[in-house]
């Protein structure tokens, strides 16, 4: 990581609670604040560019864009996600040809980053029990999910790409048994019922809001490709749903680990 990278990093990790607490509240575009936002928009573009999974039997895809949208949402607040990643994923778009999606990708993808900052810096007020009850329940929810959509529709052969296509890209070929997202599962549900046991209770929450801001990215993409593009756009839903589960299995995990850093 260059000096650079490495600045705006440390920057990020120390800003943190005083975004979560202005989120939404300031209009005010400050100087130091600037690249931050470059920093963020970079994530976002560079993780949906660099890491593919590809299974041809289901002509399942997805990218780790999802989790930087959710990170930075998380980290940042509502008008950085919005900004973010919307623009970020966008400029992903770009660069891979898909120019008649870049457009709704900029409304979609930054409709996502924001509504997940907003309800993230709105938590209702509960008692440690009812989040802990809370965050079980969702824990439970994202294994029942994710053994679903993995074992069906991401299993099988599988084809890693790493890298740009056009740039030397590596793609690695494994086979991904079904136990495999069992235990995908498995691990995200622990992270978020340990988590909210052991410092952050309400961890399930952000876990819910990402839920929803992720099927805001689902329903939109669905209205773009039946209505605008014409495709058959529901064979495309579970392939996103993936896409949102894959970012929370990344996304809070991440931001757990960055929370604990600042203290």
């Amino acid at each position: 990581m260059s000096p650079s990278c490495y600045t705006c990093w440390r920057a990020t990790v120390k800003s943190m609670h005083e975004n979560e607490e202005v989120a939404g509240a300031r209009s005010v575009l400050k100087p130091r604040t600037i690249p931050q936002l470059a920093f963020y928009t970079g994530l976002v573009a560079v993780a949906t560019l660099i890491f593919t999974i590809y299974v041809p039997a289901t002509r399942g895809y997805f990218n780790v864009g999802e989790s930087a949208v959710f990170l930075v949402a998380l980290l940042a607040g509502a008008r950085a996600g919005a900004f973010a990643g919307g623009v970020g994923s966008m400029i992903a778009d770009i660069v891979l040809g898909y120019y008649f999606f870049a457009p709704a990708t900029l409304l979609i993808k930054g409709t996502e980053g924001g509504i997940l900052g907003y309800l993230a810096s709105r938590k209702p007020a509960l008692s440690r029990r009812a989040w802990r009850l809370l965050s079980v329940a969702v824990g439970a929810a994202l294994f029942a999910c994710i053994f679903l959509v993995g074992s069906v529709y991401y299993a099988g052969e599988a084809e890693i790409g790493i890298g740009l296509p056009w740039a030397g890209q590596q793609v690695i070929t494994v086979t991904v048994p079904p136990w495999f997202w069992a235990a995908i599962g498995l691990f995200a549900a622990g992270v978020v019922v340990a988590a909210s046991f052991a410092s952050r209770p309400e961890v399930g929450y952000s876990a819910l809001c990402a839920s929803i801001a992720g099927s805001v990215m689902v329903a939109g993409y669905f209205l773009y490709e039946q209505l605008v593009l014409g495709y058959v756009a529901i064979a495309e839903v579970p392939f996103n749903i993936g896409q949102i589960l894959v970012g929370i299995v990344i996304a809070i995990p991440a931001y757990n680990s960055l929370k604990a850093l600042k203290r």
